[in-house]
């Protein structure tokens, strides 16, 4: 019998059982690809990485990302929180991860007292704006009324930086705290949008004062709801850029307070000659160790 140790953080958060869950195997040399979709279905967490040897000695690790039911190019919280994790591995306090959507940059950050307290990533890719999808379908995947999405700034419009696409909605406080996924209406907007490749998340967002309120939901891959979701974020920052024509922003961005795991998402967005391009970072807290026997 085989035994890999792996270790779980919440991420996104200062406290335990806030922020978003993520297991980590540091050491994933012989596990195959089908067992590492098995144990990402077995933990039943939004996602799990599998660090490996890079291919690119001056790289700190390959680090491949399961959800559920597949294996994602790149995603926010599984690299903040295998950075966390593999802390001791940093070269003044940077990692750089090989991803299938590229290299990875990962910055540890440290709290008063000069631990690591979490990190903070760029974005693999500058940020890429897609189609705009019809206010009634969106407002259907998201179960509110077409009056619930504010229009006035965009419609609801589909953005990504190396992740998976995801659709932007700006929501009123009223239909933020009313959404919930239906999920034969996301079937309907996968089916009428091909450009989606079969895939739908939907990030709705909100003014909060000087920030930000979110939730996502992509109930097709197995997250009824994700408690904070580092690789909407960025294209969010990226977007509201755009938007604004200024040259740099930042926006705090609060998400899981519906789920009761409240979620602190840091963002940044700048542009550059290669376009615009998003950072995301925020605490980091161990939570359990163990072992899968394969």
């Amino acid at each position: 019998m085989r035994r890999f140790p792996f270790v779980t953080v919440d991420v996104f958060t200062d406290r335990r059982f806030g922020g978003n869950q993520l297991a980590v195997f540091p050491d994933a040399r012989g596990i195959t690809d089908a067992e590492m979709q098995a144990l990402a279905a077995e933990l039943n967490l939004s996602e799990t990485t599998f660090v490996l040897p890079p291919a690119d000695p001056a790289n700190t690790a390959r680090v491949r990302i399961f959800h559920r039911t597949a294996e994602m190019p790149f995603a926010g919280h599984p690299n903040v929180g295998t950075g966390f994790v593999l802390a001791d591995r940093a070269v003044d306090g940077l990692l750089r991860f090989e991803e299938i959507a590229g290299l990875v940059e990962v910055r540890l950050d440290r709290g008063a007292a000069g631990a690591v307290s979490g990190a903070t990533i760029a974005a693999p890719q500058p940020l890429a704006i897609g189609d705009a999808m019809p206010v009634e379908l969106a407002a259907a995947c998201a179960g509110i009324a077409p009056e619930g999405i504010v229009t006035a700034r965009h419609p609801p419009t589909i953005a990504a930086d190396g992740g998976n696409p995801r659709l932007l909605l700006e929501v009123t406080a009223e239909s933020m705290a009313a959404a919930a996924p239906d999920l034969p209406a996301f079937r309907r907007a996968v089916a009428a949008t091909p450009a989606l490749g079969g895939k739908l998340s939907l990030y709705l967002y909100r003014r909060d004062g000087a920030g930000l309120r979110a939730r996502m939901f992509s109930p097709l891959s197995g997250t009824w709801e994700d408690a904070a979701t580092g690789s909407a974020a960025t294209p969010l920052a990226g977007f509201l850029l755009h938007l604004s024509g200024a040259e740099a922003g930042a926006w705090d961005i609060l998400q899981g307070i519906e789920m009761g795991r409240p979620s602190l998402l840091r963002t940044t967005a700048r542009r550059t000659p290669e376009g615009i391009r998003a950072t995301v970072g925020g605490g980091c807290v161990p939570v359990l160790r163990g072992e899968a026997m394969l």
